[in-house]
């Protein structure tokens, strides 16, 4: 059977952050990188509530994978990453939204179920911590659009099947607002301020990522709580219609609203290498912005990465965006495309002279701030 480096990787953690003298010292785990993590690396990533605000449970979305039982590499890859919570969700759109919404929230809550020896579905925060005590992995389900509430109401009806997370638009227009590679951007409608009232009166997370510029000042303004920006990153480092302006991220953080940065390649530097040190220059630059509170994690990645997905579906997925995407020949960062990426990123917090406290509210503190005062503790 051919075993893929990442999954050599995952092994390899697995074993190592299991041994009893690991907290002793550093340990070498990764042999693409030849890289340690320090001592002080897994006992930050062991006390923190590691959060992923965008992480599918796999990109593979055919009941090949899901109608399966989860293999024993990937729950030991879930244990060993030291992730507490991942927001699982796709993009969705057009006349059979609601529809496709049902069907996947039926998939993957059921998904989630049999597999209740990794995964842990949530209704509130609280759960989130009884799955780190408990040595799972919650998942927050969500959607990257809001195509599917046809009418207020369905916001509720959505709500009780178990969505705490709503993108208001992927990439295009939708009744809501403008995505982030239309042409041009009419801001959030009528219809979408309804929307926004509806989630906060339910407890649901409004989030801006794939949204045009003038929709996301819109929805931060129209919103009386504090919204998220689940996955994106920060224009000033690099030129992309799907990344924040400066301006947003001050009003996102005015709110006391918090970005999540993401690792897919061409949203963090146009040229190689890409690297972990890439990815920190964007939490940098929103600490140096608004401060260490409103910033966190959002991979848009699942434990392994883009560019081990098969020919096809890498295929797929590239030609389903626009041009303006501009993917390059990867799309992950080099050394942050496997399992252990969170102790990878931790090392290099530590590397900038983060504090203990900045580095566990990068982690997760500070998302679990936001959802603790949106879902209620």
């Amino acid at each position: 059977m051919r075993i893929s480096r990442r999954h050599a990787i995952g092994a390899m953690g697995a074993a190592a952050i299991a041994a009893p003298h690991v907290a002793r010292a550093s340990f070498q785990v990764n042999p693409v990188t030849g890289r340690s993590y320090s001592k002080r690396a897994i006992e930050l990533v062991r006390e923190s509530v590691v959060v992923d605000m965008l992480a599918p449970i796999k990109i593979e979305f055919g009941p090949e994978f899901y109608a399966k039982p989860m293999s024993e590499q990937m729950a030991a890859d879930f244990r060993a990453s030291g992730i507490n919570a991942i927001h699982h969700a796709v993009g969705l759109g057009g006349p059979d939204a609601r529809e496709s919404a049902l069907e996947f929230f039926a998939i993957w809550g059921n998904y989630v179920a049999r597999n209740s020896h990794v995964l842990t579905g949530i209704s509130s925060f609280a759960d989130i911590l009884r799955a780190k005590q408990d040595g799972k992995v919650a998942v927050i389900m969500g959607l990257q659009n809001a195509d599917h509430f046809l009418r207020p109401a369905d916001v509720k009806t959505f709500y009780q099947l178990g969505q705490r997370c709503a993108q208001l638009t992927y990439n295009s227009q939708n009744r809501i607002g403008s995505g982030s590679t239309d042409r041009v951007d009419g801001g959030v409608s009528d219809f979408g301020a309804e929307i926004i009232k509806a989630m906060n009166e339910v407890g649901m997370l409004v989030d801006v990522s794939h949204c045009g510029d003038r929709t996301t000042l819109d929805a931060i303004a129209i919103s009386p709580k504090p919204i998220a920006i689940t996955h994106s990153n920060c224009r000033a480092l690099i030129e992309h219609p799907r990344v924040k302006t400066d301006e947003a991220i001050r009003a996102l953080a005015a709110k006391g609203g918090v970005m999540g940065i993401t690792g897919v390649r061409n949203f963090v530097s146009k040229t190689d290498p890409t690297t972990i040190r890439n990815y920190a220059d964007h939490i940098d630059h929103v600490v140096k912005l608004v401060g260490i509170d409103h910033v966190g994690i959002g991979t848009d990645s699942d434990l392994y990465g883009y560019d081990d997905t098969p020919p096809e579906m890498n295929k797929m997925l590239r030609g389903a965006y626009k041009d303006s995407y501009a993917f390059r020949e990867k799309i992950d960062i080099d050394g942050f495309d496997h399992p252990l990426k969170m102790y990878e990123l931790t090392d290099e917090l530590i590397r900038r002279n983060y504090s203990d406290a900045n580095i566990k509210a990068v982690l997760g503190g500070n998302f679990q701030r936001l959802l603790t005062a949106t879902w209620g503790a």
